[in-house]
């Protein structure tokens, strides 16, 4: 049997030892073959049917992970795996309650869902939405670095065309000579809120590496004012400072701040940088297909 060495401590010596446990996947073979009943098993009791199963030593059953207070060792071992499969949708976790004299308590039960049951096919589908936010953050980063290689002129570009795809400024030309049209201190463009230009909203893009301070969004803050303007969009490639934000919670002007992670994921809603590359439709039994044809 595959093994792999861990350091624990022995309670019965009161000593640092290595202990040889069944490799992760010895154990993930073990938690899918294993017989639960309805309602799913303890973690514990999870562990002491494995420890059965592969005739650990009382060493490798108490060996502890940390010292005296630690967790087992070997429980500590079979838990990582088994959150490892609960995260997969190859197990799920099952919730069970009973009532004593003094309170309720609530025990957590771990079972292998039924092939094509509820419980499966929603906690596949969890699995699906956990990797493509995964796969969403990767993106996220990836389109920020892409940006903070290119140019200021670059970026600047860049928000005109989000704003245009999330419906400010009418056509992208007309968005595009408002750019840089300014020059007033704080203000990289002008873009109309509406397709109609009843009103605009002026545009600040900083590429920054370094989070964005109360001074620089008080500077913008100021411009505004120059121009009698009420509405104004900050938009930086890092983030804003406690104080930045707070500030512009207390001010008149309506300025809106935007830090790199929201620029990310507008980019991604809007198709900004990004091209899709695969679509997966999850489909459903339709009942009402079948109840119509039954009679």
């Amino acid at each position: 049997m595959e093994t792999v060495t861990k350091m624990a401590w022995n309670p019965s010596t009161e000593q640092e030892c290595e202990i040889k446990l069944p490799a992760g996947s010895i154990v993930e073979k073990a938690l899918l073959e294993l017989d639960y009943p309805a309602g799913g098993l303890h973690k514990r009791k999870i562990a002491e049917a494995l420890a059965e199963r592969f005739s650990l030593t009382d060493e490798q059953k108490n060996a502890k992970l940390g010292g005296t207070n630690g967790p087992r060792a070997f429980n500590f071992h079979v838990g990582k795996v088994t959150g490892t499969l609960i995260k997969l949708g190859k197990m799920v976790k099952t919730k069970s309650g009973r009532r004593d004299i003094n309170r309720e308590q609530v025990s957590e039960e771990i079972r292998v869902p039924e092939q094509g049951s509820r419980d499966s096919r929603n906690t596949l589908e969890k699995s699906i939405e956990g990797n493509y936010e995964k796969i969403r953050k990767k993106l996220a980063e990836d389109l920020l670095q892409q940006i903070k290689e290119n140019t200021s002129a670059f970026f600047e570009k860049l928000v005109i065309d989000l704003l245009v795809k999330m419906g400010y400024g009418g056509s992208r030309e007309d968005a595009g000579r408002a750019v840089g049209g300014s020059g007033d201190g704080g203000i990289d463009g002008i873009i109309n809120e509406d397709r109609l230009g009843l009103d605009v909203v002026y545009v600040q893009a900083k590429r920054w590496n370094g989070n964005v301070s109360r001074p620089e969004i008080q500077k913008f803050a100021g411009a505004l004012q120059g121009q009698r303007a009420r509405k104004g969009i900050f938009i930086t490639t890092s983030s804003f400072t406690k104080d930045a934000t707070e500030y512009v919670k207390a001010i008149d002007s309506k300025i809106v701040l935007i830090d790199g992670h929201q620029l990310a994921q507008f980019m991604i809603d809007h198709n900004v940088g990004v091209s899709v590359e695969k679509t997966y439709e999850i489909k459903r039994v339709d009942s009402d297909y079948f109840s119509e044809n039954a009679e």
